[in-house]
């Protein structure tokens, strides 16, 4: 008779590790990891169960400084590695993480796949809409018009909406969330852990040297009220403190006054609901709507690790699990003599 082996109760302190953390002062990515190192110990996954995966940028230290397993790879390919770890050890809990410049540029067509595939992956975009690393040059997720070293008369690219990219790789769970909203950031992450399948959060991130209040008015006490609509299932969509709510025609949203519409008129939040409703919700902004924060969308289809997996056992059932030495000395041989 086996007996299982309770689970160590685990503590923030042990995802931290003795590494000098090298980010900015005020940097938004300090939040983010404390949020990490604060939901990690309440998912109930050993810590020798997690890795972290990252490509290049600001946000690509992130390994150094989480106790788990980790790899520091190249631009833009994070995705991959993380994909070729998942199928191979299917029982890990995989985070990739990422930026706007890493994930959105030189690894878009990386990020694109990954969640097309619905490979059991937890990928976290921190969008900061500046290349920090590099020091300032504009990123995909720039605004049109924007200013910098690389862009001295203005940006004339068209950005990318990172939620937009994902739902049109057909992502099967999507969320925003942002470095200064700590307890909501914490609720995303657990949700996305348990998400089977490719898990997509952006984290609206400040950088406080290069871009610094990009978000404000999202985030700071004076003006999210106004600004930040944040999402929940079943619930209608609310803001403001209750005062204002969103409607949608034919996926057309329009904001109006509770008061005057009374709350049954108000849209409610469905995480399951139709494609161009998420669409539509994941593309609001200001500063005629209010943005979206929370999980957008979680729909449930079976992930790419789990079908690949299924197939190799069942050709192992049918050949057994063969052997390689036998496999490499069969066939056409030949012999080079000196």
């Amino acid at each position: 008779m086996s007996v299982a082996t309770p689970l160590v109760k685990l503590s923030r302190n042990d995802f931290k590790t003795e590494q000098e953390v090298r980010w900015c002062p005020g940097c938004g990515d300090y939040a983010i990891l404390a949020q990490f190192q604060k939901v990690f110990p309440t998912l109930g996954i050993p810590r020798e169960q997690f890795a972290v995966i990252s490509g290049i940028g600001c946000s690509s230290r992130f390994p150094y400084y989480m106790n788990t397993y980790g790899f520091h790879t190249i631009h833009g390919r994070a995705p991959a590695v993380a994909t070729g770890l998942k199928i191979m050890n299917p029982e890990l809990s995989v985070w990739v993480i990422t930026g706007d410049g890493d994930g959105l540029s030189i690894g878009g067509n990386h990020l694109i796949h990954a969640m097309r595939r619905n490979i059991d992956l937890n990928i976290v975009l921190f969008n900061n809409q500046i290349y920090g690393l590099t020091k300032g040059q504009y990123s995909p997720t720039s605004e049109f018009g924007k200013r910098t070293k690389s862009t001295p008369y203005g940006s004339v690219d068209t950005p990318f909406m990172p939620l937009s990219v994902a739902l049109g790789a057909e992502a099967s769970f999507i969320a925003r969330a942002a470095d200064r909203e700590q307890k909501l950031l914490g609720d995303i992450l657990t949700e996305a852990a348990k998400h089977k399948g490719t898990s997509f959060v952006e984290i609206y991130q400040n950088c406080p040297i290069f871009n610094d209040g990009a978000f404000f008015n999202i985030t700071e006490k004076g003006t999210k009220d106004d600004n930040q609509l944040v999402v929940e299932h079943g619930k209608p969509l609310v803001f403001n403190k209750g005062k204002q709510g969103v409607i949608f025609d034919c996926y057309n949203p329009r904001v109006v006054n509770v008061d005057e519409v009374g709350l049954e008129a108000i849209t409610i939040h469905r995480e399951d609901g139709p494609l161009g409703y998420h669409l539509a919700l994941a593309r609001m902004h200001g500063p005629e709507l209010p943005t979206a924060l929370g999980v957008i969308r979680r729909v449930e289809r079976p992930s790419y690790d789990e079908l690949v997996n299924a197939q190799v056992e069942t050709e192992i059932d049918k050949k057994g699990r063969g052997d390689l030495r036998e496999l490499l000395q069969s066939g056409h041989r030949w012999t080079v003599e000196g």
